[in-house]
């Protein structure tokens, strides 16, 4: 997915797109925390807490590389003032795969540093209850911020001559955005603490040792 993400990359140049540039450029810097974290920090990154990661960068950035003409007509038109078909403006499904997927990593983030408090400081005390649901509240909260983020981005990159680096689509798509940020937390409350048991404990061995 790393060389997947460099032909992106140079797909962008190629094509002279700012947008597809940015993302993909954002996505490879992403995909290189694991390594780091585990290298640098002795964080713990196991293959599935690794692919988990690359895999919502990658598919994040490929979602903004323009379509063949056939592929367009399999999955639907582009919608109407879109310059060119992706998969994030041909079908909304890809929008919401993704941000699902970018979610969950928001919602695992927020599990690991939250129960390294917990397990590592001696005035920290969070029940099961609490965290499941501050695992939805974080999630939902950082989704909010990043739609604002997303809109400030996208209004400045047109009214600089950028072109289109993080796009919306009205008012609908803001707010099914934020269901599948909710679903994507959802599942990590549900499934997911188990397997980034070990990151946390990293962590909070580190901030123990830092303190």
């Amino acid at each position: 997915m790393e060389v997947g993400l460099v032909a992106i990359l140079a797909a962008g140049i190629w094509l002279g797109n700012t947008g597809i540039i940015v993302n993909a450029g954002i996505a490879l810097l992403v995909a290189q925390l694991p390594p780091i974290l585990e290298r640098d920090y002795h964080i713990p990154m196991d293959v599935g807490v690794t692919l988990w990661i690359t895999t919502a960068v990658f598919l994040h950035a490929l979602g903004t590389v323009p379509l063949p003409a056939w592929f367009v007509e399999f999955v639907g038109a582009a919608p109407e003032g879109v310059a060119y078909a992706t998969l994030y403006s041909s079908g909304g499904w890809w929008d919401h795969l993704t941000h699902s997927l970018s979610a969950s990593i928001v919602a695992g983030v927020g599990y690991a540093t939250a129960r390294a408090f917990d397990e590592h400081s001696e005035g920290v005390d969070l029940p099961p209850e609490f965290m499941f649901v501050y695992l939805l509240l974080f999630v939902v909260a950082f989704g909010v911020l990043w739609e604002v983020i997303e809109f400030v981005i996208g209004e400045a990159a047109v009214h600089f001559g950028m072109g289109s680096v993080l796009t919306q689509y009205g008012l609908a798509d803001t707010m099914l955005d934020l269901v599948f940020n909710l679903l994507g937390g959802l599942v990590v409350a549900v499934w997911g603490t188990a397997y980034l048991t070990d990151v946390a404990d990293a962590i909070g061995q580190r901030l123990s040792a830092s303190g």
